[in-house]
């Protein structure tokens, strides 16, 4: 049980310092992105996690400390794409993301509840795949728990092994070279799921 304030203070604090760190890596004053400072705070946060918050006002601090370090994740993330596509490109993405529906779509059927993400939320595995599909995949996941409140329950490299083991799954069984996965939320769960696509 978190039975000292000190413990939600150092949180925050920790927080903010990563965030400085952050500051300073977007705006040039350190050359790499401060991932180990990131890790050791994530790892904080999951001790924290795993504790039973009897007294409300604590729990209450922890989840709205914890929902706003989820903002600056998302944020994080987003000036990181930023510095991959150029900040141009960025925006015009977001910009084609936030256009006006056809007067057609707007009265489309409404989609199923259980599926969310963007519009063709596939990622295509084939073989020789390169790193870039299973990042996609995790930024992915780190959006819907980020949308939960929640940080991802497994790391990049425990992805990149659950993901090879069902494309191999899949294509035995289908028959198939690539195998489509996406991201989705299922009554408050983040879930992968997996389908053979044919050649």
């Amino acid at each position: 049980m978190i039975k000292q304030d000190e413990e939600l203070d150092k949180l925050e604090e920790d927080i903010r310092k990563l965030k400085n760190k952050y500051d300073q890596f977007f705006t040039g004053i350190i050359k790499i992105p401060p991932s180990f400072e990131r890790h050791q705070l994530e790892s904080y946060i999951h001790e924290l996690s795993k504790q039973k918050m009897r007294d409300n006002t604590r729990r209450f601090r922890f989840n709205t400390v914890l929902s706003r370090y989820n903002q600056f994740r998302e944020m994080w993330a987003r000036k990181m794409r930023e510095r991959e596509e150029g900040p141009l490109d960025y925006r015009r993405r977001q910009a084609a993301l936030s256009a006006p529906e056809p007067e057609r779509e707007r009265h489309a059927p409404p989609p199923p509840r259980v599926t969310s993400g963007a519009a063709d939320p596939y990622v295509r595995m084939t073989p020789g795949a390169n790193g870039e599909q299973i990042r996609q995949l995790f930024d992915a996941i780190e959006r819907e728990h980020a949308k939960l409140g929640k940080l991802p329950n497994l790391t990049l490299e425990q992805l990149a092994v659950m993901v090879q083991k069902q494309t191999e799954i899949v294509r035995d069984k289908y028959h198939v070279h690539t195998v489509a996965f996406r991201v989705e939320t299922v009554d408050g769960k983040v879930k992968l799921k997996a389908k053979p696509l044919q050649d």
